[in-house]
């Protein structure tokens, strides 16, 4: 069935399809909606929706609930973000599995609150202390929030970890004809339950990249969870051959999993010397452009970016590879990701286009681009 519905709405629905049934948040443009549309979701007791009194509480009680055995989800804009940064450490440090949705707005502190950007894109993967990955995804349109958001809960069950998925402004409340029938759906992982043949150990793992077994706090089985360095078995520990085997775990099985978690989708041209880039609100620009590219006689290839951490290498060399010596990378904050790809694109120049006043990339600019730097090539 078509509906006209925004990014926000489409979130909901996402999440409510992958099992959500715990949503706690505070409201913030332009993420408030999510709040308002759980709290209607939830309203026949379905699941549990809580307005907090701020945004601190609002994860706290994600994490409190995650660990109980709920599913679930908070939403904020970056100074929200930025509110969350301890809670989200804790949440690596315990290994819970919760979805945050960013819907970004124009940075930095409180910004622009009606206008759109996307400048969380690094912070969203440093956002605690330590620089132990997270695995971060970027939606385009609202077809992809539903898909996305789904896709985060079974990342999370399957990892035991946070996982951030980022909107903006424009995607959150602008109102698509979407038809989230037709959004092909992978099946949903469960929490590996502890098999009960020996006494439970809620971190106990046989290599670094393995996640270990889930049981609800609360339950028959003792859990210990803390935000400090442990063992195996939750107590507190300072036994460096133990410290090294917990913090290499945590950034093993985000790492290992890197195929997972990759997600894009590659439209390629095989007589293309140019490849553009895109993620979040500028990709449909970037899919217009190379349209009216291709319609026009050019030869143009285009990669999708809906994962961006950990940077989706694979894809990016098979793309980038080969004849390309260009890749532009379309986006609404100072070049953010352009400079990320430039550590990992070799044998192609990595140009930015850039917007971050609270407008949009339009299709025009990027045919603009393309085409001068074309024309310089050949001067």
């Amino acid at each position: 069935m078509r509906e006209f519905i925004t990014g926000n709405q489409a979130a909901v629905r996402g999440a409510i399809r992958a099992g959500c049934d715990y949503f706690a948040g505070y409201p913030i443009t332009p993420a408030s909606s999510i709040l308002t549309e759980f709290v209607r979701e939830f309203s026949n007791g379905s699941g549990i929706a809580v307005q907090t009194e701020d945004e601190i509480a609002a994860i706290g009680q994600c994490i409190g609930a995650a660990m109980a055995g709920a599913r679930a989800l908070t939403a904020t804009s970056g100074p929200g973000m930025s509110l969350y940064s301890e809670n989200i450490g804790l949440a690596q440090m315990g290994e819970v599995p919760l979805v945050i949705i960013d819907c970004q707005r124009l940075p930095p502190a409180t910004g622009g609150a009606t206008a759109t950007g996307e400048g969380d894109v690094v912070f969203a993967r440093h956002v605690t202390a330590g620089g132990f990955p997270l695995p971060v995804l970027a939606a385009s349109d609202a077809a992809s929030v539903y898909r996305l958001t789904y896709r985060a809960f079974d990342i999370a069950e399957r990892l035991r970890t946070p996982v951030i998925v980022l909107s903006s402004k424009d995607i959150a409340l602008t109102r698509q004809t979407v038809n989230l029938d037709l959004v092909e759906l992978a099946p949903l992982t469960a929490r590996r339950r502890h098999a009960g043949e020996r006494t439970f150990r809620p971190y106990a793992v046989d290599r670094p990249a393995d996640v270990p077994a889930f049981e609800p706090i609360g339950g028959a089985t003792r859990v210990r969870f803390t935000g400090s360095i442990h063992d195996e078995d939750g107590l507190l520990t300072i036994d460096r051959a133990r410290i090294a085997r917990k913090l290499t775990h945590l950034r093993e099985k985000v790492v290992a999993n890197a195929a997972l978690i990759e997600d894009v989708d590659a439209d390629l041209d095989e007589k293309a010397d140019t490849l553009i880039v895109s993620y979040g609100t500028a990709d449909g620009a970037a899919r217009d452009a190379v349209r009216r590219l291709r319609a026009a006689g050019e030869h143009i290839s285009h990669l999708t970016l809906y994962s961006l951490w950990p940077i989706p290498e694979k894809a990016l060399a098979a793309a980038a590879g080969g004849r390309m010596r260009r890749v532009i990378v379309p986006e609404l904050n100072i070049g953010l990701y352009a400079d990320e790809l430039r550590r990992v694109v070799r044998g192609a120049a990595v140009e930015s286009v850039v917007r971050y006043d609270g407008g949009l990339i339009s299709p025009q600019a990027l045919i603009e681009h393309f085409r001068d730097r074309n024309a310089e090539a050949v001067r």
